[in-house]
């Protein structure tokens, strides 16, 4: 109990004693913020005098710098007022010298009216006077001067005309002869001549009877699968295949060229052979188109008129290699629109296209030109190059491109040795033309020109008048179609002259 209370006695004593310390901790604690409160009120006194000695030397500053620009201010007033007045003075001067032109322009226009009706009255008394003396009215004088004046002008300007027309044709004229001297000159290509048959050579004269067969059962197994005559005579170590067709004549070739070195002929064996050449065939001809388009350097074109291209190769035309003459006539187009400015890529395209119908010729009934033109419709050519295409064996072109190909078909075609005809064909063809044109009533004469490319008739003008003569012209050329066979385009011209003859005595 003792210790209970001692204890007690002991907590009691700690508490008063912790008590009065935190009292004297707490009491110290605010004397030091007093203190620091005062400290902080005399730091704030001395920044708010500070900051009121600044804002009133600003204030200073800003009123003295307020006064100058007012000072300025009324300075450049007064120099605007100054010259506001000057100005003012001027204009009075200049409106009172104004005033004064004005009344000197007013006296010098009413002396100016005054002269004007004296040159007037002078003016008509001259014209009377002229008028008495030429017997002439001054309309009549007029119209006189005019229609002679309007006469001499009319002489020279057609002289001029002529002139300048005359000049230009020369120069035009010899601008062509350059161009397609040059081209012609940078062109240098081979001529390649229609072959009608091939000559075989065979490693003895025993190999033909192979090729004949037993009972000729192999040589009509030949002929038969390649669609060719098959010549076998006395000539020595050689067989000759006859066709018109030069492509059958090609697959042929290799055909027996391939059974002659194999030593197999029988009908079987032909079959096999002749199929094969046929796709080494086109695929020649695939290779030779590819190589034209290559060589001219013209690109974009389907593969359909590749492969029609190619078999140009195998075919001829009066003796000339279609796809050679093609491919010259493609860069004579080309060389020539580059001299001329004309677009190059579609003369080349065209040159190169333009005879794309002689591959189908055998297919479709027409002329070549009109069935070029269908062919590269259908696999969507540049317009322009079907254009040309259908127009280069025409009088009428609408194209500069079209005329460059007609030209350079012309000049392939006219090249020494380009082209052939026997001489008993080309007569044929130029007799029969001339019975047609004379077996109709009122001709006179005929001549068949140009290679067999024109008929020209001469009518009797007593039998056969202008509408006649026109109706003539489209029967002639309706019979030839019907009853002739040609090449290219013929061209009927008839003709009626009227004469009349007078004799004085």
């Amino acid at each position: 109990m003792i210790l209970v209370l001692a204890a007690l006695a002991a907590l009691g004593l700690g508490g008063v004693t912790g008590f009065y310390l935190r009292v004297a901790i707490i009491g110290r604690q605010a004397r030091r913020a007093k203190d620091e409160a005062s400290r902080i009120l005399e730091e704030t006194e001395e920044q708010r005098k500070e900051i009121l000695l600044e804002a009133k030397d600003e204030a200073l500053k800003t009123r003295a710098s307020a006064e100058a620009d007012l000072r300025e201010r009324r300075s450049d007033l007064q120099r605007q007022e100054r010259r506001l007045a000057s100005r003012e003075e001027n204009t009075e001067r200049r409106a009172d010298n104004l005033d004064k032109r004005e009344k000197n322009l007013e006296k010098g226009e009413g002396d100016l009216e005054r002269r004007n009706a004296e040159i007037e009255e002078l003016k008509r008394q001259e014209v009377e006077v002229i008028e008495k003396i030429s017997g002439l009215s001054s309309n009549d004088a007029r119209e006189l001067i005019l229609r002679k004046s309007e006469e001499t002008m009319q002489y020279e300007l057609a002289r001029r005309y002529r002139d300048r027309e005359q000049q230009a044709k020369d120069e035009a004229d010899q601008k062509a002869r350059k161009i397609v001297t040059l081209a012609i000159h940078r062109l240098a290509s081979d001529v390649v001549s229609e072959t009608t048959v091939n000559v075989i050579p065979l490693p003895n004269d025993d190999m033909k009877g192979r090729l004949i067969g037993r009972e000729g059962r192999n040589i009509r197994a030949i002929e038969s699968a390649t669609g060719v005559d098959l010549i076998i005579d006395d000539t020595p170590e050689a067989v000759t295949i006859s066709c018109f067709d030069p492509i059958r004549r090609e697959v042929a070739r290799r055909a027996i060229s391939k059974l002659i070195t194999d030593g197999r002929i029988h009908p079987a064996r032909v079959e096999d052979v002749v199929e094969k050449a046929r796709q080494e065939v086109e695929e020649s001809i695939r290779a030779e188109g590819e190589k034209a388009i290559f060589d001219v350097a013209v690109h974009g074109l389907h593969p359909e008129l590749v492969k029609l291209l190619g078999r140009l190769k195998y075919r001829y035309s009066y003796g000339e290699n279609v796809l050679m003459h093609s491919v010259e006539v493609s860069l004579l187009a080309g060389m020539i629109a580059a001299e001329i400015g004309a677009n190059v890529e579609i003369a080349k395209t065209a040159g190169l296209l333009h005879d794309i119908g002689k591959a189908m010729t055998h297919e479709v009934e027409g002329p070549h030109a009109e069935i070029g033109a269908d062919v590269v419709h259908k696999f969507n050519v540049h317009p322009e190059v079907e254009r040309a295409i259908m127009e280069h064996h025409d009088e009428d072109i609408s194209s500069i491109e079209a005329f460059i190909v007609s030209a350079s078909d012309a000049i392939s075609a006219a090249r020494p040795g380009a082209r052939k005809d026997t001489l008993e064909h080309y007569v044929k063809r130029l007799e029969a033309l001339e019975e047609v044109a004379q077996s109709f009533h009122g001709v006179d004469k005929c001549f068949a020109i140009q290679a067999g490319r024109e008929v020209r008739i001469m009518v009797k003008p007593e039998e056969i008048d202008d509408v006649t003569a026109a109706q003539l012209a489209r029967d002639v050329v309706k019979k030839i179609e019907d009853t002739l066979v040609y090449p290219g385009l013929v061209k009927v011209t008839v003709i009626r002259e009227t004469r009349n003859v007078e004799y004085a005595r």
